[in-house]
């Protein structure tokens, strides 16, 4: 990777393309890392990408997320696909890194050569991912994992941040974990493509199928579309150029018969990890939605809209390391004293350091006043 003896971007490209275990764990740690000399073969490996199916695992602690992804894993393993699996887990207080609760779990895929298992720290990241999620994935692509699984870690309602990575949602719930009507709720509940009552040996879990399906015939019957259709406003369709003709087109899809809406919800099904029953069905189903997301072209959207949201969070990322350092932060300082005394109005703060980042080269010269819209374009 350019530095301290690596070898050089082009030699660590062709090792990762060739499944090299040892370099692809090597480029996943310098880019969670944020190592600046693996930027030259994270620019080569773009090209390789984009041939995996990427499948997000998300739901509440305790609804055994880790194990329904082992699971998983086997079942692909026995269908002859090579699986990628990154497990996103809390960041230990202490050291920064994860707790490798989750990669514990599924050790028993360790010595398969046909599976490669990252355990990666939110490092404060809210929405249930890691910052180096999006490159890892990428490594894992280019690398010719056909499957590649993100467990997000776990932190309800707000854990949304999988949909701008994932290709398909698994929503996983689970019986006996109180009020169950608060897992239904707005939130989560609006990205799933499939979605999985885990621990369905338990007391409640038919309940619970019941409880799902009610708010998805709502939706479905009430917008003419679907769970997805609730967010297409949201961080997922935002910037989708298909999303402004999808909307334009919801009024007719409203008049359309709802027996044949109803026809067209999202799966839920019934699963019990432990004993591996019902994973086969939940791989069918998953399997199913990559079919149709390649037939009426959505997967392409999906992906342009999810690069729009890496983007516009990278260039954000940028914008915001320029303003912490060198003189613009010193101003940042000032300005936010002058804020806090009423010296200044949070509007004539955001003008000057507009300015100031203009002056110095930042991203952002020549758009100040742009839209979040225009500025992922």
């Amino acid at each position: 990777m350019g530095d301290r003896g690596a070898p050089d971007p082009e030699g660590v490209v062709a090792l990762i393309r060739a499944g090299d275990a040892r370099t692809i764990a090597r480029a996943i740690t310098r880019a969670e890392s944020a190592d600046p000399g693996v930027e030259a073969a994270l620019r080569l490996l773009h090209r390789h990408t984009g041939k995996a199916h990427v499948v997000g695992v998300t739901g509440p602690p305790g609804s055994g997320k880790s194990t329904l992804v082992d699971k998983l894993v086997k079942a692909y393993r026995e269908r002859g696909l090579k699986v990628g699996v990154v497990a996103v887990d809390p960041s230990s207080p202490y050291t920064g890194g994860a707790v490798l609760g989750d990669r514990i779990r599924m050790q028993g895929r360790a010595l398969d050569e046909g599976v490669f298992i990252r355990s990666l720290a939110t490092r404060g990241s809210l929405g249930g991912l890691s910052k180096a999620c999006a490159e890892t994935v990428r490594i894992l692509d280019a690398a010719g994992y056909e499957r590649i699984v993100i467990e997000t870690v776990g932190v309800g309602q707000s854990e949304v941040d999988i949909v701008k990575l994932a290709d398909s949602v698994i929503l996983v719930s689970v019986p006996g974990l109180g009020d169950d009507i608060q897992a239904i709720k707005a939130g989560v509940m609006e990205i799933g493509d499939v979605f999985v009552v885990n621990k369905a040996d338990r007391d409640g879990a038919d309940r619970v199928v019941r409880e799902i399906r009610a708010m998805l015939e709502t939706a479905w019957v009430n917008t003419g579309a679907g769970a997805r259709a609730i967010a297409s406003g949201g961080a997922h369709h935002a910037a989708s150029p298909a999303n402004t003709a999808a909307g334009a087109g919801t009024a007719g899809a409203q008049e359309e018969d709802p027996h044949a809406l109803l026809a067209k919800l999202p799966p839920v099904l019934k699963t019990v990890a432990e004993t591996g029953e019902g994973v086969e069905p939940l791989v069918d189903a998953i399997e199913a939605h990559r079919a149709k997301l390649l037939e009426s072209g959505q997967l392409e959207s999906r992906r342009k809209s999810n690069a729009a949201a890496e983007l516009k969070a990278a260039l954000a990322a940028r914008v915001l390391a320029r303003l912490e350092a060198g003189p613009a932060g010193a101003e940042l300082l000032k300005l936010a004293g002058e804020l806090a005394t009423r010296e200044r109005d949070l509007y004539d703060a955001l003008e000057t350091l507009e300015e100031i980042l203009s002056s110095s080269g930042s991203p952002l010269a020549g758009q100040s006043g742009a839209s979040p819209e225009q500025a992922g374009d």
